[in-house]
């Protein structure tokens, strides 16, 4: 196959975005061979991605939100392949790509074809495979609970304006966490296990974390009774929060969890109340700018301890 052959797995929903439309044919001006399928219903990118992969392609692009862009690193890793993939981003948050410094723009995401891949850490729980990020508390609750009409209008803000609206609903759920010498226990508010940074449509959960050093970002929110009365202010401030989580950096995590913590997956709902999260280093190659963030060897300060 030629080296300068791709095929983007684009979401049904992007299929008339002018956008994409004419970043893929200025693609095909420069030489590339770049074929494009559609998603339309469930289980269509893991398929999609089999067809890609047994044709011969070594190039894919991921067209949509965080979700299409974990089902195709999902399907992707399953098939152990060198394959490597292109972020571009689509959807409401593109918490990943954000953290990632991808860049939004269709036209200019294509050009990381032409970029060296990095090979990358996933995250895995019960057989599933996430590239972002684990969430845990009102956050998640309020992210599955936002409705795509109101992200059509408010883009990223409506998960924000969703929180406001249920802020009344908002309480602390028990939770236990275990690891290798870590141990956490109590109330919390707010859970991230990260492989990327932000969720939820940009909040910094694990604002440290890095996608190649074969570790997982754990922050937790505890939930005092003096925090909770006091949440609202101090998100209304925009200060003292940040402070107030409990961070560590582990190949695996386990938890265990009472009824009434949320639990999801890259925006996707996670049931069960033990859970035992673990870092697959090295288990995706993906396209990223020079200088990521989320890149170890891009900035010295970044590298783990």
């Amino acid at each position: 196959m030629s080296e300068r052959k791709a095929l983007l797995i684009l979401h049904g929903k992007q299929a008339l975005n002018e956008q994409v439309r004419s970043a893929v044919e200025g693609k095909r001006q420069q030489g590339w061979e770049l074929a494009v399928r559609l998603t339309w219903e469930a289980g269509d990118a893991q398929r999609l991605v089999g067809e890609a992969l047994a044709a011969g392609y070594t190039q894919l692009i991921a067209g949509g939100g965080d979700g299409t862009l974990r089902d195709i690193a999902e399907a992707m890793a399953a098939h152990s392949t060198q394959a490597s993939l292109v972020l571009l981003p689509l959807g409401t948050a593109n918490d990943f790509a954000r953290a990632a410094g991808a860049p939004l723009e269709p036209a200019q995401a294509l050009e990381l074809l032409e970029a060296a891949p990095h090979a990358i850490d996933l995250g895995e729980v019960g057989g599933q495979v996430f590239l972002n990020m684990a969430t845990g508390g009102f956050g998640s609750q309020v992210t599955a609970n936002t409705s795509e009409d109101l992200k059509k209008i408010l883009g990223g803000a409506a998960y924000l304006f969703t929180g406001l609206s249920r802020f009344s609903e908002l309480h602390a759920a028990y939770g236990e966490l275990q690891g290798p010498d870590f141990h956490w226990a109590g109330e919390l508010l707010a859970l991230g296990i990260g492989n990327g940074r932000q969720a939820g449509g940009g909040h910094m959960l694990c604002p440290q974390a890095l996608a190649d050093d074969g570790l997982l970002d754990i922050s937790i929110l505890p939930a005092p009774q003096e925090v909770v009365g006091t949440l609202k202010d101090l998100l209304t401030d925009g200060f003292g929060i940040d402070s107030m989580f409990v961070r560590a950096r582990l190949p695996w995590v386990e938890i265990k969890v009472s009824e009434g913590l949320y639990i999801n997956l890259d925006g996707e709902p996670l049931e069960g109340d033990s859970l035992r999260f673990s870092a697959r280093p090295a288990a995706l190659r993906v396209h990223l700018p020079e200088g990521s963030p989320l890149l170890s060897g891009s900035n010295p300060a970044n590298r783990p301890d």
